[in-house]
């Protein structure tokens, strides 16, 4: 998994609450079994025109939102089915941060497993950055955020800073770059030990 400290990108700002998983990656979509693969399909019935072509009014094919990598959206996103190919789906599309008042509990524990950083705001601090994003649209500019995991601070270029909070645990887990399987392998040789002072074979690569 690719360590999160510092990143700086262009935010697509998604102005709707309660987006569900099957927003974010319909259910057609889930017989793939990678974890890559899934960013062309994202918000595919919003993304898309029945007749395949680009939606002009969708957020994420706006211009000011080309090369998005910090999303924005309001409160409850992720809601809906359990499924972890949401956050695959918006980590292959490229988005490291995701910005919300409030997520589904299981969406926002999968974001942590895949490289993204969930970050929850205050409403007002949400809708001050909705409004500077589109500030910047209304001039023809993208709007971008710096995201500082070690400070654990969110930041414009123009005088917007907050902070925001997160387990300590998964803060260490995001800037190491470990999921669950990556900090299994830290002790491999301690299982190694344990298969075999209990007789279990040795699994080998």
């Amino acid at each position: 998994m690719q360590p999160f400290t510092t990143h700086t990108g262009v935010v697509a700002a998604l102005d709707r609450a309660n987006v569900d998983t099957d927003a974010i990656i319909p259910k057609q979509f889930l017989k793939r079994i990678e974890r890559t693969g899934f960013g062309q399909f994202l918000f595919f019935d919003w993304r898309f025109l029945p007749d395949g072509a680009d939606n002009p009014e969708f957020e994420l094919n706006r211009p000011h939102a080309a090369g998005a990598s910090v999303l924005l959206a309001r409160r409850n996103f992720g809601c809906g089915s359990s499924r972890e190919h949401a956050p695959w789906a918006l980590a292959d599309y490229g988005f490291r941060a995701v910005i919300a008042p409030t997520f589904a509990d299981i969406f926002f524990n999968n974001c942590f497993q895949n490289g993204m950083v969930p970050i929850r705001l205050d409403e007002a601090d949400v809708a001050e950055l909705f409004s500077r994003a589109a500030a910047a649209a209304a001039k023809g500019q993208s709007y971008r955020l710096t995201v500082d995991l070690k400070a654990c601070t969110v930041a414009d270029d123009a005088g917007f800073q907050r902070s925001f909070s997160v387990d300590p645990f998964r803060r260490q887990c995001l800037l190491e770059g470990l999921d669950d399987i990556g900090l299994s392998l830290r002790h491999v040789d301690e299982i190694g030990a344990w298969e075999a002072a209990h007789g279990l074979p040795a699994v080998t690569g």
